[in-house]
């Protein structure tokens, strides 16, 4: 479902599904991905809740503002944080819960640190608290002249993700067919601007200001983000809580569905 949002400079159309009726949580998947990472997380939790699943600007099927998308602006990490204050408001949300994957989980708590009023709770799954903790092919990839050259080559790349699918989730043709339809409506702006910047974010120095309930879910077998990253979580944010599966990797949501499903119902419904 479609929405427009026109305050400069972050013009563009948000694409989200929703599913559910209750309190409102907010879904955002994370770098080459899209709403559909969620599908089976929020038909089980739209059970209880109202569940809102947002394509971030470049991703999916939401899009930017500006002449063919060439301002990069709104493909920033910041921006994106920006972009769900505006969904917040345009639908009369005025507090949510919200749980991101990966550069989703990185926004998710960029939003609990500056607008804590809007915020109930926040949650990470294999999120970088520090880009530096990114493996070096997604820092390379926030260049922009090797995203080029790997927009160049898109059979190449398609063949790359298919076969990298099986080191990334454990069902392996499952992540494949999801990444290869996700990345066909990618942009190279996109691709290297979000990358770039997230790999230049560091929450960890605000991480203090996160107040409200917090849920870190890390995966030993992740090769995209270093699961490490949990302990930066729990050293900033001491009340968190943290989940560690040692049968997963990156997508604990594929990996280990319904265990995953279950964390994230009893988080949203601790009091």
């Amino acid at each position: 479902m479609p929405l427009l949002v026109t305050e400069a400079p972050n013009a563009g159309i948000i694409h989200y599904e929703t599913h559910g009726r209750g309190r409102p949580v907010l879904f955002l998947h994370g770098w080459l991905g899209s709403w559909q990472l969620w599908r089976s997380t929020i038909e089980e939790i739209g059970k209880e809740f109202k569940t809102y699943s947002i394509d971030f600007w470049g991703f999916g099927d939401s899009r930017a503002g500006g002449e063919n998308n060439r301002n990069l602006d709104v493909f920033r990490v910041d921006s994106f944080v920006e972009m769900v204050n505006q969904f917040m408001d345009k639908l009369g949300i005025p507090k949510a819960a919200i749980i991101g994957h990966s550069m989703g989980g990185t926004v998710s708590l960029s939003m609990a640190i500056k607008y804590p009023e809007k915020v109930v709770k926040t949650a990470c799954v294999g999120s970088p608290i520090d880009g530096a903790s990114l493996n070096l092919l997604l820092k390379l990839s926030g260049i922009p002249a090797f995203a080029f050259l790997v927009w160049r080559s898109p059979a190449l790349l398609r063949l790359f993700l298919r076969a990298y699918s099986y080191f990334m989730a454990s069902d392996g043709r499952r992540m494949a067919k999801m990444i290869t339809s996700d990345v066909s409506k990618t942009s190279m702006e996109s691709f290297f601007q979000s990358i770039g910047t997230l790999r230049n974010t560091n929450l960890t120095p605000d991480l203090g200001k996160i107040t409200m309930p917090t849920l870190g879910i890390y995966g030993k077998r992740d090769i995209i983000v270093r699961p490490q990253q949990r302990h930066v979580l729990q050293a900033g944010v001491p009340h968190a809580k943290i989940i560690y599966y040692e049968n997963a990797g990156h997508f604990p949501m594929l990996d280990v569905e319904s265990d995953f499903i279950a964390a994230i119902r009893a988080f949203l419904k601790e009091k």
